[in-house]
């Protein structure tokens, strides 16, 4: 059977491949680099940055997070632990059936690829566009919901409370719907990018 391999000696055929594969190497040799200096100068990042997560809440301040579990499920890394918990009249902390009541992302293992904001149903979690999560701890890179809930915003009431912007879960759904319709108009007007959820803070 023949040799394929292709000639790479000086003037042989295979020599110019060689070359070639040292050309962005070589083009960039001589550019200047770009240096910042971080993290004095920290460089803004894109507007749809995929960052730390939060969990949001209603504007009524109840937890849009209803403990189903689809981000776990969704992972790819394995990073997210949910265990959720059956709300009650007394204690009602979401509008559906069921609350989150134990929720941690470990960011030793998330690769930040999105996928569990895909995947909630309720847009309860989102992105931030916050990176900096180095610590020289791993048990301080395992976030817990209370870190990860969005604070408590001046006009709304910390849960569990009953549900005040309707009777059922399907009203909130359809408020999440209409919100998020004006959102994406008001944008389209100024010509910006949408946020990624209204009210929520960044």
């Amino acid at each position: 059977m023949p040799d394929e391999t292709p000639d790479s000696s000086p003037g042989g055929p295979g020599f110019l491949d060689s070359v070639k594969g040292f050309g962005v190497t070589f083009r960039t040799m001589f550019q200047k680099v770009d240096t910042v200096e971080y993290p004095e100068q920290k460089k803004p990042t894109a507007p749809r940055f995929h960052g730390r997560h939060q969990l949001n809440r209603w504007p009524d301040g109840l937890e849009k997070c209803i403990g189903c579990e689809l981000c776990a499920w969704a992972c790819p890394a394995d990073a997210i632990y949910v265990e959720g918990a059956d709300n009650t009249p007394d204690e009602r902390y979401s509008p559906g059936e069921r609350y989150g009541r134990t929720y941690q992302i470990n960011y030793l293992r998330c690769i930040l690829c999105g996928l569990c904001v895909e995947a909630c149903p309720t847009r309860a979690l989102t992105m931030t566009n916050e990176y900096e999560l180095a610590d020289d701890s791993r048990e301080a890179l395992i976030w817990t919901k209370e870190q990860l809930v969005v604070p408590l915003q001046p006009d709304m009431e910390a849960p569990p409370h009953p549900m005040r912007l309707g009777e059922t879960e399907e009203d909130y759904y359809r408020l999440g719907a209409m919100l998020a319709e004006a959102n994406e108009s008001d944008a389209t007007k100024a010509g910006a990018e949408p946020d990624p959820e209204p009210g929520a803070s960044q």
